[in-house]
């Protein structure tokens, strides 16, 4: 059938399972919304205040399923906000196509009103992109991004084109959708191999991370774990991987994970890392980590073997793949003794919050939202202590129910996935955990939460200051509190009524029970200023460059 690439664009978007995008429209892709009108029935177009919101909204949605996020922005800069979306889904791995208009092809490159070379600026953080020149290879290349972005290790690509293209006419064939086979180049005998050196271990920790939720492989983790009495510790983006309340979980590793994880990191004799890739807020000091361990790596990017830490074993490939493989070699075991040691390190040495009944504490914050919210709930966060907070209690017993910004960090990235996360899982209740810092970078998405009804209870941890960088000023620069202290007068409560949303502010855990209570049955957004003392630390902490051994944990 002969179309024009707008309606190529959307038909291609339904052939490979799309039925979701967000969005803002332009110039340059008026012709692509014009097409949307007439396939509104089929494709659901979310409409945000920004298009950063957007990215962060398709990014959040892809997180929230496993499927790929689309994000569609105009020419100029409609495309230059989408930068900090992509480079965010880029460092998570994250797979997302963002399709960008342009100007017309004889006008590319003459300076021509709102033109930019996105291609070019998105190179470093994208997978891949493309700019599409002929109508004729829309659709292909529509269907090669797709195949690209879901491949290997997944993560964004970018599809920019111009206006003429999206108005000219070519034949469209349709096609099934892309289906992406992975193979490695992986023998029984590495299997055999790999297995061996676990099953010799005394001292074994697994250290996983999202590679496991991407290659859907949770499930076999937890046969590893429990086939061969391997503790395992997680790093954020794998939070809710394994239950709270798993014997062999260990909790989260890292600058901030538990005490009790770091110690067994430190005297394991052998380390199993799946789907993870040493980061700096993990091996915060490459020298110190593991120091006594066989580090075995598996990872599906090749590039991050060797990368951090040295391997003294790996293969590349997928979690799942690896764990199906290797299992059967896997022996039955138990390590008493080594659990015992480590049920001591649990006992005495993890660092506990105490409660309080007359003021707002972070951990009692983030556990009534867990607990009223249920196992299910999904916790979106933005970056800072309220971030760590939330990993830290948030107690998730499944995987794609912790969203975060960790790879690159991004402020505001709450927000925007919040509502790509109720989007997508309009059933499940779906709480943006926020600082007074952040929800102030992206609070413009209120109009997109209330304009769709979206019940996203957006909870802010307000202590009037950037507080993790008032917590390293604190600990590291001598209480030298250089433009982190914030004199912001918002009344949360008067503007989220002014939104069109509902408001509460709470001072205490009695407060927030109720305020939660009333969230979670009012069929709208909910903004809840929790007023928390700007003096609380996220504990416990290694220092940068610092090892278990630095830990402060008081």
């Amino acid at each position: 059938m002969r179309l024009n690439g707008s309606q190529i664009l959307c038909e291609t978007l339904l052939e490979q399972g799309v039925d979701t995008i967000f969005g803002y429209p332009g110039g340059a892709v008026l012709n692509i919304y014009d097409a949307l009108y007439a396939y509104q029935d089929r494709i659901h177009h979310v409409l945000t205040a920004h298009e950063q919101g957007a990215s962060h909204a398709a990014d959040g949605y892809a997180r929230a399923t496993g499927k790929t996020g689309v994000v569609l922005a105009t020419s100029g800069p409609g495309a230059t906000n989408l930068v900090t979306g992509i480079a965010t889904a880029y460092m998570d791995s994250v797979p997302m196509i963002a399709i960008t208009g342009n100007v017309g092809v004889p006008l590319i490159g003459k300076d021509s009103f709102q033109e930019v070379y996105i291609a070019g600026i998105t190179m470093p953080i994208t997978k891949h992109n493309f700019v599409v020149r002929d109508v004729t290879e829309l659709s292909d290349t529509i269907r090669e991004a797709f195949r690209i972005a879901n491949s290997g290790r997944p993560g964004p690509v970018l599809i920019d084109i111009p206006k003429d293209v999206t108005a000219a006419e070519c034949e469209y064939e349709p096609q099934a959708p892309v289906e992406v086979r992975e193979t490695y180049d992986v023998t029984e005998d590495d299997y055999k191999r790999l297995a061996a050196a676990i099953n010799a271990a005394e001292r074994p920790v697994i250290y996983f991370g999202g590679g496991v939720v991407s290659s859907h492989a949770c499930d076999e983790l937890r046969a590893l774990m429990h086939k061969a009495d391997i503790p395992a510790t997680n790093t954020m983006m794998a939070t809710g991987v394994i239950a709270a309340d798993d014997p062999l979980y260990l909790g989260m590793i890292g600058m901030h994970g538990k005490v009790s994880a770091g110690w067994a990191i430190d005297k394991a004799d052998v380390l199993i890392s799946i789907g993870a890739r040493f980061s700096d807020r993990v091996a915060t000091n490459t020298n110190r980590f593991a120091p006594d361990a066989k580090i075995l790596h598996i990872d599906i990017d090749a590039a991050e073997i060797n990368k951090n830490m040295p391997a003294d074993d790996f293969l590349v490939s997928d979690a799942r793949t690896f764990l199906a493989g290797v299992l059967p070699y896997i022996k039955e075991t138990r390590h008493d003794t080594w659990r015992a040691q480590i049920a001591d390190w649990q006992q005495n040495l993890d660092y506990r919050p105490k409660d309080a009944f007359d003021c707002l504490r972070p951990h009692q914050i983030i556990r009534l939202c867990a607990e009223l919210g249920g196992e299910d709930a999904i916790f979106v966060t933005d970056v800072g202590q309220h971030q760590m907070w939330a990993a830290q209690y948030c107690d998730r017993s499944h995987a794609r129910k912790f969203l975060s910004s960790g790879g690159l960090g991004t402020m505001g990235f709450g927000y925007g996935a919040a509502i790509g996360a109720k989007v997508a899982k309009p059933e499940l209740p779906v709480f943006h955990i926020t600082g007074d810092g952040s929800f102030h970078m992206n609070l413009n998405e209120l109009c997109t939460t209330v304009t769709y009804g979206l019940p996203v209870i957006t909870v802010i941890m307000n202590n009037q200051v950037l507080g993790m960088v008032r917590q390293w000023q604190t600990m590291f620069y001598g209480k030298r509190y250089s433009s982190t202290t914030l004199e912001r007068k918002t009344d949360y409560v008067k503007l989220a009524e002014a939104f069109g949303a509902q408001g509460f502010r709470c001072t205490t855990p009695d407060e927030l029970r109720e305020a939660l209570t009333r969230a979670m049955a009012h069929n709208g957004p909910t903004v809840i200023d929790c007023v928390i003392d700007r003096d609380e630390r996220v504990l416990p902490m290694i220092p940068a460059g610092g090892d278990i051994q630095n830990i402060v944990a008081d």
